[in-house]
């Protein structure tokens, strides 16, 4: 015969009830919730709990504002560029600038650049984030249209508003890079290997 609850709880999933009787009297730890009447034929797995907190990815120490840096990788790699600032992402928001080389305002990962002691003094950047590089999702087909072909449709097309940023940029990065002697022919010339040389032990 049951005679009263207690709300004392045992740290774990039940309470401590208290039960009457001669021969089974005492208190007993209950469950506070029921287990189910049936159990799935396979065991399913539970997904733990991600706790892992997002940390801004760290900057090398030879890379600032200003450096100029070699791509190793992409349809431009091999030239050198300047680096403006790292973006929320974590990526290296850089520019030949287009003027000197034909590199436009890219966003590139700072473990394919290889890092030189040539730096350019800036001017104020104006902000830019990693919004501007996102490209607008392809429009669906319906059924009648899956056959057609309209690939000179979908071509990508820069945006004007990336342009105008594009010509700002090289207005504040042309004449900082001009104030460095030589520097115009060394972004310009692309970056080489020959036999018998190797990067790790060049001092660039």
């Amino acid at each position: 015969k049951r005679c009263s609850w207690t709300t004392q709880s045992t740290g774990s999933s039940g309470i401590n009830a208290e039960y009457g009787g001669e021969k089974n009297g005492g208190t007993r730890t209950v469950p506070v919730q029921k287990s189910p009447r049936f159990y799935p034929t396979e065991d399913c797995k539970t997904p733990l709990k991600n706790r892992r907190v997002a940390k801004p990815t760290k900057l090398r120490g030879s890379i600032v504002p200003g450096s100029v840096v070699i791509l190793l990788a992409g349809s431009h790699r091999g030239k050198r560029v300047v680096v403006l600032k790292q973006l929320p992402s974590g990526l290296l928001l850089v520019t030949g600038p287009y003027k000197i080389n034909g590199v436009p305002l890219r966003r590139v990962d700072q473990t394919y650049v290889i890092a030189t002691s040539t730096k350019v003094e800036l001017p104020a950047i104006p902000a830019i984030g990693d919004e501007i590089f996102k490209r607008k999702g392809k429009p669906t087909k319906n059924e009648k249209e899956m056959f057609v072909d309209n690939a000179g449709d979908n071509s990508y097309k820069i945006s004007a508003e990336k342009v105008a940023l594009q010509k700002e940029i090289d207005a504040l990065v042309v004449p900082a890079v001009k104030k460095v002697d030589m520097l115009q022919s060394y972004l310009r010339s692309r970056f080489t290997l020959t036999k018998g040389q190797f990067p790790h032990e060049m001092k660039f």
